[in-house]
């Protein structure tokens, strides 16, 4: 038996349609037999508004020639012509249509479509699965072999057809998005077409599909937002909050795996143990959870998220489904083991049998990652500029960060490379390197402790036990005295660089932020006041002792890194107490890995809420900066619950210096985790940020991590 959920159900269902037996034996579509289906696809429409069956157009409500048009279907069943200059039925629109190359909205199926304006605004509805840009397939059919005028060659197109306005071509889309059941005409974010340019294509493709009078116009971005106010109210537009709002599912991480699936509620992880064999459904989106093989959540993510970051880095299924706790096919799935598949437009989850299970597990079970070797030599307390020394050549700039790993950890490392970033303004402080936390562990016996921990047998095979030990390690060490030349050493350095100042200490192993392995949340961070002593070492021992946390240890080893091969530095700054807005940014578009729209990607909330962990029933400001393009326009997704109606939590001016700032962290990684390696596979800086202000200041810019987003 195997359970499929699709988005697209009924006359909404582009795409093969997925089955599921009956306990009759009979095949059934969800929500609607397969004779009804095909009637629907192909049924001739009568478009004109009716009162008991007589058409009102005669009483002057304003019908043209096309809306008392009888539609029929004009492509045969099982035939995919290049373009059509009419789309009579929902299936012509499903013969031709495909998941558009770049959509951060679920649920969308597209249409390309384009308006010749030199041969008396011909339009093209492209098969958009063959022709998958406009260039394709005007190239080809619009060009200098049909009589026409030579199309230009991709660049030249590309900068003079979305944006001068003397274009030849007028180039869009036709979508409908299943969740909210709307069809839209929609241009590029960054296309400059005014809205001239927009109505005469909007009204071309309304007159020429069974659409009609249901087409609106769905600005995507702030740039074409402006163009569109200047549109008559016959072209009727809709936000992006609108077509959010009947989404039920959710592709966060497209992936398959094979695990027991669980019912828990987010509530209970503290204490409910999952295992990295558990495909895990939750009620809520979890702050923390342990390595597992699959999440489905019923509150939708970020794709910034920590699991999702995490998800990504594992390379496992992640995605939200708003129904999940509730819904019967999963819950009669409940406690066996499943196959799990995430795409980008569905979702399935087939039972298997255990046999099957062991045997995927053998195969795919994670490589070990392998981490930089320990630095036992270095005991300066280093200024973050001179880890990744200032001038390093771009070529080694991999290798200089790992080197510096080994003393510094990953973020410190990452970080001492961006204090080198130009224009970009990272807060200044120092690293105290792996030997001072290894130092600790020895002088009070941890280190041996935790080899007896690692040779008992109980404490490997059982989840509680593991959790109850750490704890007990952790709870010791919290208590246990630093060694006095380093509490003088450190104690120095804050007085003399950060007199009265609260400091940050945070987490930095030599097993985090690596190419290909973040760590993301895995490891914990504390503040102290220089002023307090105590709190400094408080901190300090926080930090050390969170290496031995239950998930940590989990992750660790799922992905076979040697725990005794673990050291813990501190990155130290000044702490941010009363910033004005914090986020976390991507250098690429994570709805787009084809490259054809880049953009950075930005999540941000307003003065010190999480974005990352966010508080229930927040909702945090996203947006794609398509910095690349002309105008650099801003398309958001989602707008702060914590500002006012119609406010955002970044100005204008914030999103371009923010804009500023990504592009210049992805030139100088570059050399070091994406195109600079040469492979040209998408590759993206996860950034966090703050805009922070003090005595009335204006808020100023300051960068707190750069590191490789899980990229290879």
């Amino acid at each position: 038996m195997r359970y499929t959920r699709r988005r697209f159900d009924g006359l909404s269902m582009f795409g093969p349609p997925q089955f599921r037996r009956a306990p009759g034996g009979s095949s059934h579509v969800h929500g609607r037999s397969l004779a009804t289906l095909g009637r629907a696809l192909h049924r001739p429409l009568f478009r004109g508004p009716f009162l008991g069956g007589v058409l009102l157009c005669g009483l002057g409500l304003g019908c043209s020639d096309s809306a008392t048009r009888l539609w029929e279907c004009g492509i045969p069943e099982g035939v995919a012509p290049a373009s059509v200059a009419q789309i009579g039925c929902e299936g012509d629109f499903v013969a031709l249509a495909s998941q558009p190359l770049a959509s951060s909205i679920p649920g969308a199926r597209s249409v390309k479509t384009s308006v010749d304006r030199e041969a008396d605004f011909a339009l093209s509805f492209q098969d958009s699965r063959a022709y998958p840009v406009h260039w394709d397939f005007l190239s080809k059919h619009r060009s200098a072999a049909q009589g026409l005028s030579a199309v230009r060659m991709i660049e030249q197109f590309n900068a003079f057809e979305y944006y001068l306005p003397d274009r030849r071509f007028l180039l869009g889309a036709l979508t409908h998005y299943e969740g909210a059941d709307k069809w839209v005409y929609e241009i590029a974010p960054y296309d400059t077409a005014d809205a001239a340019m927009i109505q005469a294509a909007f009204e071309r493709i309304a007159d020429n599909t069974f659409i009609g009078s249901e087409l609106w116009f769905h600005p995507t971005s702030l740039n074409v937002e402006r163009s569109a106010a200047a549109l008559p109210r016959s072209v009727r537009r809709i936000a992006t909050d609108e077509l959010f709002a009947g989404v039920e599912y959710q592709a966060l991480n497209v992936a398959e795996s094979i695990g027991q699936l669980r019912f828990i509620a987010a509530a209970d992880l503290e204490y409910a143990y999952v295992g990295f064999r558990d495909i895990v459904v939750l009620d809520h989106v979890p702050n923390d959870i342990a390595v597992t093989q699959g999440i489905i959540t019923a509150e939708f993510q970020t794709p910034l998220s920590h699991i999702n970051v995490l998800s990504s880095n594992r390379g496992t299924p992640n995605m939200a489904l708003r129904d999940a706790t509730t819904n019967p096919e999963l819950r009669g799935l409940e406690g066996q083991w499943v196959r799990l598949a995430v795409n980008a437009t569905d979702y399935s989850v087939t039972p298997i049998d255990v046999a099957e299970a062991d045997a995927w597990w053998e195969a795919n079970k994670p490589t070990g990652v392998q981490v930089p070797g320990l630095d036992t030599l270095s005991t300066d307390l280093r200024d973050v500029s001179e880890i990744v020394p200032d001038g390093t050549d771009p070529a080694a700039l991999h290798e200089v960060i790992a080197q510096g790993t080994r003393a510094f950890g990953g973020k410190a490392a990452n970080y001492g490379a961006l204090s080198h970033v130009p224009g970009v303004t990272v807060p200044p402080g120092f690293a105290v390197p792996v030997t001072h936390y290894l130092e600790f562990m020895r002088e009070n016996g941890f280190d041996a402790r935790v080899e007896a921990l690692l040779a008992d047998a109980a404490f490997q095979a059982n989840a509680s036990r593991r959790d109850e030990a750490l704890r007990e390690l952790r709870e010791a060490m919290l208590v246990a005295p630093v060694n006095a030349a380093f509490q003088a050493l450190l104690m120095s350095r804050l007085e003399r660089d950060f007199s009265g100042a609260r400091m940050r200490f945070r987490s930095s192993t030599n097993a985090e932020d690596l190419d290909g392995f973040t760590g993301a949340g895995l490891y914990t961070s504390e503040s102290g006041d220089v002023a307090d002593p105590a709190s400094i070492l408080d901190a300090v021992r926080t930090v050390w002792a969170s290496v031995w946390t239950f998930r940590a240890f989990e992750e660790r080893s799922y992905r076979s890194i040697d725990h005794r091969q673990v050291g813990m530095a501190l990155l130290v700054h000044r702490s941010f107490p009363t910033e004005e807005a914090n986020g976390v940014a991507l250098t690429n578009n994570p709805f787009d890995r084809e490259g054809l729209e880049p953009a950075f990607y930005v999540n941000v909330q307003l003065r010190e809420f999480s974005v990352v962990q966010p508080p229930r029933g927040t909702v945090t400001e996203s947006f794609l900066h398509y910095y690349d393009a002309q105008n650099r326009p801003v398309s958001y997704l989602s707008e702060s619950n914590l500002v006012a109606p119609g406010e955002r939590v970044l100005s204008p001016a914030q999103v371009d210096e923010l804009g500023v700032a990504l592009d210049a962290i992805r030139t100088f990684f570059s050399p070091a985790y994406g195109a600079g390696r040469g492979d040209g596979a998408w590759w993206a800086m996860d950034v966090e940020f703050k805009f922070d202000a003090e005595d009335g200041e204006e808020p100023r810019l300051f960068v707190k991590q750069a590191r490789p987003y899980g990229n290879r």
